[in-house]
């Protein structure tokens, strides 16, 4: 904790003792100890929206108390990363970093870079969303789903994946026993109610979804519907990412389809794949498909995974080297692009891992 304002505003609180209206303060005043209490001391509390000792002080607060000394206090409050320009510090909502990112730092996803650069920013832009963004991403291992959660993370939050906003469950991991269904759906209501009090904005990530028991899926379905709010709570600032390998061998499908016909992947349209994933989806084995999700059509986009091929491969070993500071000839980055394993047997055109052992297997290529 820094105390170096704190300590001088201490002495200005015995010094100054005449200027003050304390009973004009103490709001202010509560706000600061629920903040001690809570984050520096981190006792057990629960946050409330509606509370105004939850809220940050403005200076009208502070009448009477003199201008040198609401100086010092802002700047020792704002030392401990709580106050900024923008609101809530957490949020960043860099829509330009979002929009270059998917562009720079992800390969062959010219469907995913749209449709999600076009959905987030639409749905930041619209404080007045009526649901929360749900969002269903499909394809093959490797070719970029828990990437671009990454980058949506970094890019929404000053902490990307590690922000309090933040919250990522992992289905055979976190929910591993069909029979404990009934707590873990407790536990999951909880988790994410109390994400969305402490947070204004909130990002959750159902890694391998396809997993996921229905009746889990159902327990949080009312926190992406169209409603006001749930129990007193409005869920409409939550956004909820679902990443599965349903729909995988469709979308490869489609995309040699494509090749075969001689026509450019990057002509591949969402109208030739989302219909289709939608289908596969609601058909398919398991609690994603059989839940009140998908028959309630809550899912705002179905957004497709494109196959990797051998020319994406190279870059994100290209990547995977400038990441370590480390510049390489084109050779190596063929050497590593060879050395994966490329489907269907006859024509050899798609990673079966996509890319991601590649920051791994260059270890094998280093001097």
């Amino acid at each position: 904790m820094n105390v170096r304002w704190f300590l001088p505003l201490l002495g200005a609180l015995s010094a100054e003792a005449d200027f003050f209206q304390f009973d004009s303060i103490s709001n202010a005043s509560t706000y600061y100890f629920n903040y001690f209490y809570c984050n520096i001391w981190e006792g057990e509390c629960q946050p409330n929206q509606d509370d105004a000792t939850q809220q940050v002080p403005t200076r009208n607060l502070w009448a009477g108390f003199p201008h040198d000394y609401i100086s010092l206090l802002h700047q020792w409050y704002c030392s401990l990363g709580q106050c900024c320009e923008s609101g809530d510090c957490r949020i960043t909502n860099n829509i330009t970093g979002l929009a270059r990112d998917l562009q720079t730092k992800l390969h062959g996803q010219h469907l995913a870079q749209s449709v999600l650069l076009k959905a987030i920013q639409g749905f930041i832009n619209n404080p007045e969303s009526n649901k929360p963004l749900t969002l269903s991403f499909h394809g093959w291992s490797g070719t970029g789903k828990n990437f671009v959660a990454r980058i949506i993370a970094d890019n929404l939050y000053r902490d990307g994946v590690k922000s309090e906003c933040v919250r990522l469950f992992i289905a055979p991991f976190h929910f591993p026993h069909a029979r404990l269904v009934d707590t873990y759906k407790g536990q999951l209501r909880e988790a994410i109610r109390d994400m969305v009090l402490r947070c204004p904005q909130t990002l959750f990530i159902f890694d391998e979804a396809e997993k996921l028991h229905p009746g889990l899926i159902d327990a949080i379905k009312p926190y992406m519907d169209h409603y006001d709010n749930v129990d007193g709570v409005s869920y409409r600032r939550a956004i909820f990412l679902f990443l599965s390998n349903i729909g995988g061998a469709t979308i490869n499908d489609v995309a040699l389809d494509f090749w075969h016909s001689g026509q450019n992947r990057e002509d591949i349209g969402m109208e030739d794949l989302e219909h289709r994933l939608r289908t596969e989806t609601m058909e398919s084995q398991g609690g994603f498909a059989q839940s009140e999700l998908m028959s309630g059509h809550l899912i705002d986009f179905f957004v497709p995974f494109l196959p990797l091929e051998y020319r994406h491969v190279k870059l994100c070993a290209r990547d995977a080297y400038a990441a370590r500071g480390l510049e390489i000839d084109e050779a190596t980055l063929d050497e590593v692009a060879k050395a994966m394993l490329y489907v269907p047997k006859e024509e050899r055109l798609f990673s079966a891992q996509g890319c991601k052992s590649i920051p791994q297997r260059i270890n094998f290529f280093l001097p």
